[in-house]
């Protein structure tokens, strides 16, 4: 009887491995129009990708510089297959579908799923496009010319709190900008205010660190990256925790929200038109009155956007911010030309509001933005999942189940892209540098692009002229040279250090 059992069981795991092999087969011969990057006999290129996340853009360039002018790759991760992509041409096809074949975000979103759940981040298909109707209307202009004054009176908390650091020879300020941004985000996006920067240590900060962290080691290991081993990990155990200092903290927004309007029985108001008064609707209060259906959002519902909004308009903008405040500290000529267009707009008042219309002034400041998104982007490589075959040209055939990660890194660094690529070169931004807009990546492009990057660009203004007109930058003492770490969010796995100056 056991050798009876014995026997079956080898009979299925036969089954079950020349299954796998002939489907891997199948996918070859569908790739074979794609240059291959040689990897090790099952685990195909991942070993390639164990440096960590420091090393994850260098391995990425490799990968696709395999294939020379060609400019993608495709490689193999545990037999996943998966192409790399820079390719002008691959990209537009990609990015510009509306197709459900191509809208969906890769498997490596699922790891962000125990946290975001099946937001508007994650969700694919139906989901996706009736949570994009239901919240473009709070990005409209109107909703967000009014949060500029939350946009100032964080900023001048920030200010305030650099004063403890004018005149050293060096300090890192990414943990100033992130608080900053955390608090912008909170008020903006949920109607209240956590106070985030008058804590000296923020265990939401810290958890979205751990998180993002997490879920790119995941996507690189081969043992992680499944679900049924990942829990024998360490890092399962972090998850869990951080998981749920989120989610709580997520929660105890919404039903504060709530409260509050409960009691002030506050009629949710939506986009008025010419005739009218405004009035500031939290990107929460859109969730709690939005109906799918004829039926309310759950609480469930509302808590998956709240934390994709969490994650992407603080931990994304805190990076943006930090590169460009870096940047403008070594590079002194183009820190005096922003310095001084902020000058002509407050007329030498380093203490007048930053009002909306002098936001829409910063003409030079919104090109060091570009720039340094151009050198920087927040969110490095992206990836959509192919759901059924599709033919990308002549009779060339995607398969089913196929990644295609977009390295927005090395397009936005590409010399057939923009000249002279790995400098800080605003002015470039002053005319039409590059195949527009496939060729500059740093918010996506097509139907799923970043739904907030008008949020970001204000808040960032925002924020950028307020450190500026309040500080000058200076190179940090010893130079630093930051180390990049390609998480979830592009950041520098040393700090920006920098030196500040009173103005």
């Amino acid at each position: 009887m056991g050798f009876v059992a014995e026997l079956s069981a080898a009979v299925v795991l036969i089954g079950i491995v020349y299954w796998w092999f002939k489907n891997v087969n199948t996918v070859r011969n569908k790739l074979r129009w794609c240059v291959k990057k040689p990897g090790v006999p099952i685990l195909g290129n991942a070993l390639e990708f164990t440096g960590g996340s420091t090393e994850h853009l260098k391995t990425i360039g490799r990968c696709i510089e395999y294939s020379k002018e060609k400019k993608f790759t495709y490689i193999e991760f545990v037999y996943r297959p998966i192409i790399l992509i820079s390719n002008y041409k691959f990209l537009e096809f990609v990015l510009s579908s509306n197709s459900l074949k191509l809208i969906d975000k890769s498997d490596d979103y699922t790891y962000l799923v125990p946290w975001l759940g099946t937001g508007l981040l994650t969700s694919g298909g139906g989901k996706w496009k009736t949570r994009r109707r239901i919240l473009t209307p709070a990005f409209h202009f109107q909703i967000l010319e009014q949060f500029v004054e939350v946009f100032e009176s964080n900023g001048n908390i920030m200010v305030n709190r650099l004063k403890e650091e004018v005149d050293k020879n060096s300090f890192d300020i990414y943990p100033y900008i992130t608080l900053c941004t955390l608090d912008i985000i909170c008020e903006t996006a949920m109607g209240v205010s956590i106070n985030a920067q008058d804590k000296k240590e923020s265990e939401y900060v810290r958890s979205v660190k751990e998180m993002c962290r997490i879920i790119v080691e995941r996507s690189f290991s081969p043992i992680e990256m499944f679900d049924t081993l990942f829990p024998l990990s360490r890092n399962y155990k972090i998850q869990n925790q951080a998981i749920k200092v989120l989610h709580n903290n997520t929660y105890s927004v919404i039903r504060q929200r709530r409260k509050e309007l409960e009691e002030s029985k506050k009629q949710l108001v939506e986009i008025e038109d010419d005739v009218g008064t405004k009035k500031r609707m939290a990107f929460l209060d859109l969730l709690l009155k939005a109906t799918v259906d004829n039926k309310p959002l759950s609480n469930e519902d509302i808590r998956e956007e709240v934390d994709t909004f969490m994650f992407e308009g603080h931990d994304t903008t805190a990076s943006a911010i930090s590169f460009a405040i870096y940047l403008l500290a070594n590079h002194p000529e183009e820190q005096k030309k922003a310095y001084e267009e902020l000058n002509l707009i407050f007329a030498d008042d380093k203490n007048r509001p930053t009002g909306h219309r002098y936001l829409q002034e910063m003409k030079y400041l919104e090109n060091v933005i570009k720039e340094t998104l151009r050198l920087y982007p927040s969110v490095p490589f992206y990836a959509r999942m192919v759901n059924e075959d599709i033919e990308y040209e002549d009779g060339k055939v995607i398969p089913k189940d196929t990644s295609l990660v977009i390295f927005a890194y090395g397009v936005n660094r590409d010399k057939d892209n923009f000249k002279d690529p790995d400098s800080f070169i605003p002015s470039r931004f002053d005319g039409i540098d590059g195949k527009s807009p496939y060729s500059y990546l740093p918010f996506s492009a097509g139907p799923r692009n970043c739904i907030g990057q008008k949020f970001a660009m204000l808040e960032m203004k925002s924020t950028i002229s307020k450190i500026i007109r309040n500080y000058e930058l200076l190179p940090s003492i010893p130079e630093h040279k930051i180390v990049l770490a390609a998480e979830t969010v592009l950041k520098s796995a040393n700090g920006i250090k920098i030196r500040i100056k009173k103005r």
